[in-house]
């Protein structure tokens, strides 16, 4: 890994689901960013549903783009206060969050030094991906796949409400968080399976990958170009 000293926050990609197949061209894009071909995983939000399988799809997927996987296996709260794998997350260029159950990812990275050690590495230039449930939680308020109604997240960025699977997601579940986020004039950001939405170092936003992205302001569809000035990032 690099040792480069870094000032600014990396690249930031909130992906969709369905992460680490054909049609998740920006992938590619993401290595390149991140100036290194190591991904740090997490696969957290899976720690019930296999999280050696999630670990054994990244590591194939990305080996066949010349990049190299190494798992944290921070899988439980207690795993968060951890100092090897702190310093791990810490060190990083390329931090990637897997799918699963975002209450879970949230529950045990909540204030906690890993949690402190994944947004340094951030701010201090570190890529970082999320794709479904590892996206859904770095907002705030965090969308809640079980109904569509808004709860707390990790508050990386704010102001916004992620919602994966968006190409898939129940209308029902759609109009209800488009209609509660609108009440408390937050941003809802919808993102199809096998797409990302990115935030560059230099704060420009882009959708890249299968499919697309739609963004809702007090219940009406909102431009790309509006995004920067509406969230808050830690």
């Amino acid at each position: 890994m690099s040792s480069k000293i870094r000032q600014t926050r990396g690249t930031l990609a909130l992906v969709g689901g369905a992460e680490w197949r054909d049609g998740c061209s920006f992938d590619r894009t993401l290595i390149e960013e991140s100036k290194d071909n190591v991904i740090t995983l997490l696969p957290t939000a899976a720690a019930f549903e296999y999280p050696q399988r999630a670990v054994v799809s990244a590591t194939d997927y990305f080996s066949s783009l010349g990049a190299k996987v190494e798992a944290v296996m921070l899988l439980e709260r207690r795993d968060a206060f951890d100092e090897v794998m702190i310093d791990r997350i810490r060190s990083s260029n390329f931090i990637y969050l897997s799918g699963g159950s975002p209450m879970h990812l949230r529950s045990v990275l909540k204030a906690t030094p890993a949690l402190d050690a994944l947004v340094a590495a951030w701010k201090g230039g570190a890529t970082l991906a999320g794709s479904s449930a590892g996206a859904m939680v770095l907002t705030d308020p965090m969308s809640d796949p079980r109904g569509g109604a808004l709860t707390v997240g990790l508050g990386l960025v704010k102001n916004v409400a992620f919602v994966p699977h968006f190409d898939t997601w129940d209308k029902e579940k759609e109009s209800r968080t488009v209609a509660i986020a609108a009440r408390g004039d937050v941003v809802v950001a919808g993102v199809d399976e096998r797409t990302a939405l990115i935030r560059s170092a230099a704060g420009v936003w882009r959708v890249e990958g299968f499919g697309s992205a739609r963004l809702f302001s007090n219940g009406e569809n909102m431009e790309l170009e509006e995004l920067e000035s509406r969230v808050t990032l830690i």
